[in-house]
């Protein structure tokens, strides 16, 4: 393949994800104001008109500010490839680092600058998301000193987290030969899995606070499920998600010893026992049926597709100049090929992100017929509307823009299949 060649098919396609992208946005907001004005009859019982408009005011709210981070986000990545950023940036960093500190600190450096590039460059948006969207809307609780001391601790976090990952496959990149993409990838696979272990004991620690749950009637309650459905785990925590969000959520998280059950604050604070029950039930459901298990093995044998077209993009002279590089002559271009990976690869993994949203909505249906087994259906799927009236989620999305980006079925048609499960359990 002739550079031009990538030139022109890396164009088309993030040209082509751009435009599908703005087409399903604009799919979304004409068919969530079409029908703002009147609740789905199979919610008129549960949910008041109001509610309804509030989640289309806000789900069209975030409609917008999707346009403008999407066009955000393109303009800077064809700033970093074909207008020549990545370029200009090596050259920089090359030029003062490569002769003093040698070829490892230079790569190292190259990463690093163009991370807190990257970071700098998204805190606008991020900013703007969650102090003028969140706000309006009334799920934002995060003040400018926490928001900015989230920033730092992420930043340090991938410092001291990725910066050791970095140097690692920088080094097998440069000294394990032609299989190097192999070795590359079983270093990834096994921090990850580390990472799995400390993220609930050591790291999320670091933003919020996680309490032992005290309620001793819910805590019996759950205790009951876990042993009807043969699960163990170190402890039940209560998060305290308020502090940031008035948004709501349940999660089981870790590996092995480390696996534990976290509430957030504002979930115990809206649902009953049983519906509290009904969730975690769900959440036992995706591991009784190994859906953590088998997406975690898709995404490393994914990842092992992806490292070994690395391996063979490294050595083609055009995988860096189609993409608006001109590679080093006396000096590694392994960071500056990782860096272009990571930038060229979204836009065609786009148009594949239906497959996964599909079986992903399949799985949470196995979920919730394998709560409604095992706890109450009526119980989970008057949780779920709670959680989509104080979320604000909206009721009538759009058909094609639900194939794409959900990765849960429609309200609609995921209690429409509760009920039917309800409805044969009774019958």
């Amino acid at each position: 393949m002739q550079s031009s060649s990538l030139t022109l098919l890396f164009a088309t396609f993030v040209v082509a994800s751009l435009l599908t992208k703005l087409w399903l946005d604009g799919r979304q907001t004409r068919h969530v104001a079409r029908h703002r004005d009147a609740v789905p009859p199979a919610f008129a019982q549960d949910v008041m008109l109001s509610a309804h408009q509030r989640a289309a005011a806000y789900t069209l709210d975030k409609l917008k500010f999707g346009l403008v981070s999407t066009s955000v986000s393109t303009a800077i990545l064809i700033g970093w490839t074909l207008l020549g950023g990545l370029d200009q940036l090596n050259t920089v960093v090359r030029d003062a680092v490569l002769p003093r500190w040698g070829a490892l600190p230079y790569q190292l450096a190259l990463l690093g600058a163009f991370a807190l590039i990257g970071n700098v460059l998204e805190w606008p948006l991020e900013a703007w998301n969650t102090f003028k969207l969140e706000q309006r809307h009334g799920f934002n609780r995060m003040t400018w000193g926490m928001w900015v001391g989230d920033q730092v601790k992420q930043m340090l976090l991938t410092l001291v987290l990725g910066g050791p990952l970095a140097a690692l496959i920088l080094w097998i990149m440069g000294a394990a030969g032609p299989q190097w993409w192999l070795w590359a990838w079983g270093a990834w696979v096994s921090f990850t899995l580390l990472l799995m272990v400390i993220f609930p004991i050591f790291i999320a620690p670091l933003f919020n606070k996680f309490t032992p749950l005290e309620d001793q009637a819910l805590i019996a309650r759950v205790n009951a499920l876990m042993a009807r459905c043969g699960f163990t785990a170190k402890g039940f925590f209560v998060m305290d998600g308020s502090r940031r969000s008035a948004h709501a959520n349940a999660y089981f998280t870790g590996l092995g010893a480390a696996k534990r059950v976290v509430f957030f604050d504002t979930l115990l604070n809206k649902l009953t026992h049983g519906e509290v029950e009904a969730v975690l039930a769900h959440e036992l459901g995706h591991f009784k049926h190994r859906h953590v298990l088998k997406r975690m093995v898709m995404m490393f044998v994914m990842s092992l597709l992806g490292f070994a077209l690395l391996g063979w993009l490294t050595q083609q002279m055009f995988f860096y100049t189609g993409l608006g590089v001109r590679p080093n002559l006396s000096a590694p271009n392994d960071a500056v090929a990782l860096l272009l990976f990571m930038l060229a690869l979204p836009p065609f993994m786009f148009f594949v992100s239906p497959v996964f949203a599909y079986f992903s909505r399949r799985d949470e249906y196995e979920a919730d017929a394998y709560a409604c087994a095992q706890s109450s259906g009526q119980d989970l799927s008057q949780a779920l509307i709670k959680l989509y009236k104080d979320n604000s989620a909206t009721l009538t999305p759009d058909p094609v823009y639900v194939s794409f980006y959900y990765s849960h079925p429609p309200a609609l048609e995921r209690l429409s299949a509760m009920q039917q499960l309800t409805q044969a359990a009774t019958a």
